[in-house]
This record gives structure tokens, C-alpha cells and sequence, in this order.
């Protein structure tokens, strides 16, 4: 017999352990602590709190193990939260101490003179995102946080309108949907205040909107794609600190994006590409794209004599300022990427999730200590976001992603205009509207014509240039395969029949771990969707490959892929990424 739900109540519950949460459930534990020190000296009433009721949640088998970016650092929240961060042993790389923006075409870079805006880093450091939400956990739980791996919030719970918690996702079910032996229900964890820290495309965020109308008067979240590798080179020559930023090849000039390197301690580089989810072309690949950039010769010369050592992708939110949904609601609290708090001209979001984190730790402080976490309390929320400097520096870059709608060339100039216009661009009006990015993509024949050209197969040699699937062997991913499915496709007759003819299943195209295949069907079933013909192939799903960026559910020209948290610990492990 299935065992008893166990239900577990708490003050606030942080779903997520990335920097948001994290920054978040350390400012409340300092908060709490001030709060006690207080009523022990008798200059403050009430009776103490304690961290203990403060815990944070994770899908991965360990924390930091899906934690991945670029990533340069902005020290700005590390200050305010830590104060002499680096004293207290936070495992940057090392400080930026060379940065270069390149303009490529094939076989040829032009150096800018000077650098865009936006990008300068001086006084930021090179870091790791899994080294440093690891060390954030640590320092969380040695405040008293309890902080879980292998908890994947499954379900939003609520009372009416209100939220009250999260229910765990069940451990030991088959992939029929059965108890295996080893069955275990996940917990219901009930919160005063629930905090949405789940990064981009969040599940649980996701069940908010359908239920409450958070994205009203909002422009539809852009996204990017992320994908780098990290390859060791020889002892001694590679010093870190070197940034470098790129734009141009091998991205046409209708695709938003652009390359980054970084080098790392240990010798080690960091290099990726991001790519807009809101392309045209129905058969863009970014990770072939990706391997392209490092066949240019400026690139494959820094590469020469390393090894690629691990491999990742993540979805980006790069809408900015008026894509950014509301934050609160009554009993709840969106910090981070779920909240679309990156900036995207900077292509940084970690100093800006950290700060988002602690301005709901503030928040929730304040709304506890008068027993009030209605929507009404909760809303100071967004007074504090926008009396800080998040708002200052988010609204600055308001117009960013828009300005690119008509290419790359005319995003620049929007972005050059937006810096001396502080931010409005070359908009008709101050906010710039867009549209979702999958609503972009265009058909086989809007975008080749008539005459479709047939697929090339692209030839990787292992060295330099990797398949798909090599490339996720590197990047730790696994899944228990007697599990359910954690991609779910609402109508696969859609994929046989109707995406077929009109898209070509671009789901193959812009998974980047190869998770999406289209395979001669196995029986002589006739698929007929809204007039389009089968095409004698069946979707199969390889969710064992997932590496948990989240493209499908965003890019997915239909929205009929579900995206939700596999059963705990599932996923990849993003060493050093």
C-alpha cells in the first residue's frame, strides 16, 4: 500500500537553490538573528525565530549540480550580503583582468576599439555557479537553514488564491505511473511564504500564472539559449581573469546572440554561445551553431592542445524590465530568473538574483513579525525592487532584446542609442512591445521557399567539434529510465503529422542534447491532424539525454511540450560549470 503523504510546516520555503534562493534564505537567517539578539536584550517584543523554519529545496542529486552560467561576476549583492565575500572564502576564479569584444565573420575578427555598452567588466570576477551556490548552501546552512538536494517541487499548493506550499515529487514510480517497491510520496511542505526560485521557465511558476494573472500588462517573456563547454588546457597557459565576448559568425544576421570565453583557474576555459529563442529559421541548431564557432580560427587557435571536459546549456530570460511578471502574490514570492530578473544587455543575472533574493528575505521578514503575508503585505516587495538599485540597473536595459527584432546590425545601433536615451532606444515609445519568440519561427516554406532544401547531417571530429550526444555524456546528465517521462508532449499526433509538414519537427534541431527523434513508426496506424497527412514517423523522447535547459517548453512552436522536474536527483552534474 502506498504510504501517508508526511506534511511538514514551516515559516518560509525557497524552491530552488540557485543564488536567488540561497541569497535570500541567508538574509532572512542574518534577519532572524538580528531579530533574536534583539529580544533577548529586551529591545524588542515578541517572542524569537528560528532558522530551523527556514528551508530551501533542489531538484538535483546535490546542490550546485544543475547550477550553471556564463558566468562573470558582479560583486555589487556579494558586498551587501557577505561584506568582504573573498575573505569569507567565496571560490571566484579570479578577477577580470583582460576583456575584448570580437566581431566575427568566418574566417576573420575585428577587435572593438572600445567596449560596447554594458559590457565592461572591470572590478567583476570570473566564477563558477556550481562552486558557488555549494559554498552559498554552506554558508545557509551554517545559519541554521535547512537546506535538501533531491526535492523537486512538483505542485503548488493553495488555499483559494492563496499560496500554502509545495508538494514534493514522488520518489519509486515506474514509468506507467506505478509504486515500485521502493515508492515514496514526496512531502507536503507548508509554508507561511513560499518563495519561486526555479530559474527560468519555472513549474511552479508556471501553475501560478494559469491560476492568478501575474503577466497582465507585461510583454511575454524572450528567452535565450546558453550553451558552453569547459576544456582544459595545459599547465601554465592559460592565466585567468581573460574575458572576451563575441558577435557575428556563425550567427546570420536576422539571429540574436553572441559567444563568450572566459578563462578559469586551473587553466581551464569557459566558452559558450547564446542563442535567441525567437529565431526565424525552423531548423537553427544552436548546438551545431556552437560547434561552428569554435571551428574559427581565432577560436580553434585558443582551444589547440585542451580537452573539453564538460558540457551544459540553460534557457536565458532576456526580456528585461517589462517582461517581468509580477513578483508577489498572496502567500508568495518569484526571485531570480523565475521572476525574469536578468539583465540582458550585461548578460548577467547573479548579482541581480542575489539582490532579488534578499529583497524578498526583507519582505517576508517584515510581513512575519506582524503575522500578515496577504498579497497587501507582500507587495512591498515591489516597492523595494524598484527603490533599489535592481531598478536602476534593469530599467536601463528595458529595450534591450527588442532593438534586435530587425537584426543584428539594428540592435546595436538601439543599443548605442539606448545608452546616451538611458535605455529608451530608438522605441516610438518608451516600452518597446515584442512577442513570443516561438510565435517568430517560421514555416519550411515562409523561410526556404518552395523548394526545401534536404537535411545535411553535420560532421563533428571529436576533437574540436562534438555530436550531441558526446557532448551530454560530458555533461553528467542521468535519469532513472524506469521513470516517468519528465518531458511531457500533450498531442504526439501533432508531432507525425501537422509539425512535420509545416515545421519539420524543429524540436530535433533545437533540443541541444538530442533528446527529440523522429523514427519510422511502428505500425501502419494513419496519423490525419487538422488536414496534414501522416508522415510515417513517430516522436520518440530520449529523456534520459535532458540536460534541463528547458528549450522545448519555450521554443516548441505548438506549447504542447511540459516541461516538470524529473523524479528527485535526476539531471545533470554541472562540475565547476
Amino acid at each position: 500500500m502506498p504510504r501517508q503523504r508526511d506534511t511538514l510546516e514551516l515559516d518560509v520555503l525557497f524552491v530552488g537553490a540557485g543564488p536567488a534562493s540561497l541569497g535570500g534564505a541567508i538574509r532572512l537567517a542574518q534577519l532572524y538573528a538580528e531579530h533574536n539578539a534583539a529580544v533577548k536584550a529586551g529591545t524588542r517584543s515578541g517572542s524569537e525565530l528560528s532558522p530551523e523554519n527556514i528551508m530551501v529545496v533542489d531538484k538535483a542529486g546535490a546542490i550546485g549540480d544543475h547550477g550553471i552560467s556564463g558566468a562573470v561576476l558582479d560583486p555589487r549583492s556579494m558586498h551587501e550580503l557577505f561584506g568582504d565575500f573573498l575573505s569569507a572564502g567565496c571560490p571566484v576564479e579570479g578577477p577580470v583582468t583582460a576583456e575584448s569584444f570580437w566581431l566575427l565573420t568566418k574566417g576573420a575578427r575585428i577587435a572593438a576599439p572600445i567596449m560596447p555598452p554594458g559590457m565592461d567588466n572591470h572590478g567583476n570576477y570570473v566564477a563558477s555557479l556550481n562552486k558557488l551556490v555549494k559554498w552559498m548552501a554552506e554558508k545557509a546552512e551554517a545559519l541554521g537553514v535547512q537546506v535538501f538536494a533531491e526535492f523537486p517541487g512538483q505542485e503548488l499548493l493553495f488555499d483559494g488564491d492563496k499560496v500554502v506550499g509545495v508538494r514534493i515529487g514522488d520518489k519509486g514510480v515506474d514509468k506507467n505511473g506505478n509504486p515500485k517497491p521502493n515508492f515514496e510520496p514526496g512531502p507536503d511542505l507548508m509554508a507561511k511564504v513560499t518563495v519561486l526560485g526555479e530559474g527560468p521557465r519555472g513549474t511552479l511558476a508556471k501553475q501560478l500564472a494559469r491560476k492568478i494573472d501575474i503577466v497582465a500588462g507585461k510583454n511575454p517573456q524572450t528567452y535565450a539559449i546558453g550553451i558552453k563547454e569547459l576544456w582544459q588546457m595545459p599547465a601554465g597557459s592559460t592565466p585567468p581573469g581573460q574575458v572576451i565576448h563575441t558577435a557575428g559568425f556563425p550567427l546570420d544576421n536576422a539571429t540574436f546572440g553572441g559567444g563568450f570565453i572566459y578563462s578559469m583557474a586551473s587553466d581551464i576555459w569557459d566558452i559558450g554561445l547564446v542563442v535567441g529563442l525567437d529565431y526565424r529559421n525552423p531548423r537553427l541548431e544552436p548546438h551545431a551553431n556552437f560547434q561552428a564557432m569554435k571551428t574559427h580560427p581565432s577560436i580553434a587557435k585558443l582551444l589547440s592542445g585542451g580537452t573539453m571536459i564538460r558540457y551544459g546549456a540553460k534557457a536565458i530570460p532576456e526580456g528585461g524590465w517589462w517582461a517581468m511578471p509580477r513578483p508577489y502574490v498572496d502567500g508568495a514570492l518569484l526571485v531570480g530568473d523565475t521572476a525574469g530578473m536578468l539583465n540582458p544587455m550585461r548578460l548577467k543575472g547573479v548579482h541581480t538574483a542575489i539582490k532579488s533574493g534578499m529583497l524578498a528575505a526583507e519582505t517576508i521578514y517584515d510581513a512575519l513579525v506582524v503575522s500578515d503575508t496577504s498579497a497587501t503585505s507582500l507587495a512591498s516587495y515591489q516597492t523595494k525592487i524598484e527603490s533599489s538599485w535592481l531598478r536602476s540597473e534593469l530599467y536601463a536595459a528595458r529595450n534591450f532584446h527588442q532593438g534586435f527584432k530587425n537584426g543584428l546590425f539594428a540592435g546595436m545601433a538601439n543599443v548605442g542609442l539606448g545608452s546616451i536615451t538611458g535605455g529608451r532606444g530608438f522605441g516610438v515609445i518608451d516600452h518597446m512591445p515584442n512577442e513570443p519568440g516561438h510565435e517568430r519561427m517560421e514555416k519550411l516554406t515562409d523561410y526556404f521557399g518552395r523548394n526545401v532544401p534536404g537535411l545535411a547531417t553535420p560532421q563533428y571530429d571529436g576533437k574540436l567539434t562534438f555530436a550531441k550526444l558526446d557532448d551530454v555524456f560530458r555533461s553528467g546528465t542521468r535519469h532513472e529510465e524506469n521513470a516517468p517521462s519528465h518531458l511531457r508532449v500533450a498531442d504526439t499526433d501533432v508531432c507525425a503529422s501537422r509539425c512535420a509538414s509545416e515545421y519539420g519537427n524543429p524540436c530535433q534541431f533545437f533540443c541541444p542534447a538530442a533528446v527529440y527523434e523522429m523514427v519510422p513508426a511502428a505500425d501502419s496506424r494513419k496519423i490525419e491532424k487538422d488536414g496534414f497527412a501522416d508522415s510515417g514517423k513517430r516522436l520518440q523522447i530520449n529523456f534520459a539525454n535532458c540536460v534541463h535547459c528547458k528549450t522545448c517548453d519555450i521554443m516548441d512552436p505548438y506549447q504542447i511540450i511540459d516541461w516538470v522536474p524529473p523524479e528527485g536527483g535526476g539531471g545533470p552534474v554541472y562540475t565547476g560549470m
